[in-house]
Parts: structure tokens; C-alpha cells; sequence
């Protein structure tokens, strides 16, 4: 039997944060499904920490194609949600279809991952609160805003939503994701 994880993202989204765990899940066993506003190829970006700079650098990144639009996303064929960062989800977030795919996951309480900026995603669709997250540091105000509890952490597990603050943490991340997927979406 195969087990479909969705992952949502679009232009602008880190490449490391969309193919780590891509390439991870599949690595695993998982159908990995990428969704985007549209079917087209994806450009995602290169966010990296350099000296003398404030905030992270962004340069071009991998392209990508996307397997379906979120229009055309059924969630309850998808056993678990992957919701990247980068600067897609300042844009995805007011996505009508998205914000329908990505309630369905919690209200299901089907896993989900995220991390970085996706925590704009889940904020905007109104799920994040009384939940516990991380995200990128700068987005802590966004994460208090939408209700939920900000926590500093490479591995931020709350139920079947497990966070990270961004691509330095995806051993952590990843790992404690796939421990959940285990007991939630087990492969046989």
C-alpha cells in the first residue's frame, strides 16, 4: 500500500527545506506529492547566514516541478502534511485552496511538518492556536499572534504537528517527524 505525503510550496521557497525532506520521506518509503499554486516548474531560492549581515542572504536555487495545484489537492488522500519555508509562504498564505488542505490536516489531526516561515501558512488558516511551534526566530511575534506558544527548538513536537526554526535543523526535524509518521502513517 502506499502512504501519499503532501508537500505544499511555491516560487521562492527555500530549495533545502522543499528537497531534504522530499528527498527524505521518499528515501523512507513515502509518495511524496509537491503542491503548488499551479502545475509549472517551481523556482525555489537559496536562504544562507553570512557575516557582516543581519538577516539571512537569498540566492537562486533549484527548480522544481510541481505534481498538482492546490485546486486540485484532496486532502484525504494524503496521510501527512510538509509545509516548507522560505519566502512562498509570505504569499501561499492567503491561498483559499491551501487554507482548505491545510485545515483538513489538523482537523483530522493527521501529521504535519513545518518549518521556518511555514508557520505562516498554518497561522493564516487558523490552526496554529494553543499549539506549540517553532519557526524562523523572527516570525516568534507572527506564532504569538496567531494564538500558539513560540518554542525555540530544532525538533518542536506537539502531537502530530512537529516544527523546526529552519534548514540547520532537519536532522532533528525530520527525525522526530518520521517517529510520528511511523505511529500515525505507517508504510505496512
Amino acid at each position: 500500500m502506499t502512504v501519499k505525503i503532501l508537500l505544499v510550496t511555491g516560487d521562492a521557497a527555500e530549495s533545502l527545506e522543499v528537497m531534504y525532506p522530499y528527498q527524505r520521506l521518499r528515501e523512507e518509503g513515502y509518495e511524496v506529492v509537491v503542491a503548488a499554486p499551479a502545475r509549472k516548474k517551481l523556482r525555489f531560492v537559496v536562504h544562507d547566514f553570512e557575516d557582516g549581515f543581519d538577516t539571512y542572504t537569498e540566492k537562486p536555487g533549484y527548480t522544481w516541478p510541481a505534481d498538482a495545484a492546490f485546486e486540485e489537492v484532496e486532502p484525504e488522500q494524503y496521510a501527512a502534511l510538509v509545509v516548507p519555508g522560505g519566502r512562498a509562504p509570505e504569499y501561499l498564505r492567503g491561498d483559499a485552496h491551501l487554507k482548505r488542505i491545510v485545515e483538513h490536516f489538523f482537523a483530522a489531526g493527521k501529521p504535519v511538518a513545518q518549518i521556518c516561515h511555514g508557520p505562516q501558512i498554518t497561522a493564516a488558516a487558523g490552526v496554529l492556536s494553543g499549539r506549540r511551534t517553532a519557526a524562523y526566530p523572527a516570525l516568534e511575534p507572527d506564532v504569538l499572534a496567531a494564538g500558539a506558544q513560540y518554542q525555540d527548538g530544532d525538533a518542536v513536537v506537539d502531537g502530530t504537528l512537529v516544527s523546526a526554526r529552519a534548514w540547520p535543523d532537519h536532522p532533528g526535524w525530520m527525525r522526530a517527524f518520521i517517529e510520528v509518521l511511523r505511529k500515525e502513517a505507517p508504510l505496512s
